[in-house]
């Protein structure tokens, strides 16, 4: 079985549900999260956008999948 990678560095489902739980370090750790993957446009949006709207979905997709919500792939 191959080992799943979980979002904000490789963190654990725990580690990373916790820290997508207070909205600042969500903001900051999805937009690094982003531009690690290289996916320059997606981070941007999350830097400027990421504080509302997608800080929501990302609480929401971190209980369900365990993985941040990805829109931008590019």
């Amino acid at each position: 079985m191959a080992k799943r990678i979980n979002d904000y560095f490789g963190l654990g489902r725990i580690a990373s549900l916790v820290l997508v739980i207070i909205p600042f370090t969500a903001w900051i750790c999805g937009f690094t999260t982003r531009f690690m993957e290289g996916k320059i446009v997606a981070g941007l949006i999350r830097l400027f956008f990421g504080f509302n709207v997608i800080w929501v979905l990302d609480l929401i997709f971190m209980i369900i999948s365990g993985r941040i919500c990805r829109f931008l792939n590019f």
